[in-house]
């Protein structure tokens, strides 16, 4: 869903049930080993336990070889949230439990230009595919 925010960027906003637990999703978008299977670049924190921190500086990487686009951390609080910027885009990853073994993931991605509402809903909406996908593939770790 496209809105607007408050600064007057864009933002889509998606949904997803996951019958998985809240802290099987969160190791799945914060451990670049798991970030690997399904996010569309490789993610490098500037810490040496390699795990995300408010003000942590990153890195993303692609496979392609284009040059590597840079971000921060601008809200760390596991395993409810996570808001980073990247390069030009804003991604806000929330996380709530619904029931026992499963949750919710609400993702929004913020950005300046509407043009790109339409590849980045395609980008996005088969980026979260994926992590289901990925999820599906591998036991829960505590």
């Amino acid at each position: 869903m496209l809105g607007m925010t408050e600064e007057g960027r864009y933002a889509l906003r998606f949904e997803r049930h996951l019958p998985y637990p809240r802290h099987k999703v969160w190791r799945a978008l914060t451990d670049k080993s798991e970030l690997r299977a399904w996010f569309v670049s490789v993610v490098d924190y500037d810490r040496t336990d390699f795990e995300p921190a408010k003000n942590a500086n990153l890195t993303f990487a692609y496979a392609t070889g284009d040059t590597p686009g840079h971000g921060v951390v601008t809200e760390y609080d596991p395993p409810n949230l996570l808001e980073y910027t990247w390069d030009n885009e804003t991604l806000r990853w929330e996380l709530t439990e619904d029931g026992e073994n499963a949750c919710t993931l609400v993702f929004v991605t913020t950005f300046d230009d509407k043009d790109m509402s339409g590849p980045l809903s395609e980008g996005w909406s088969t980026g979260l595919d994926q992590l289901a996908d990925h999820l599906g593939k591998h036991p829960a770790q505590h």
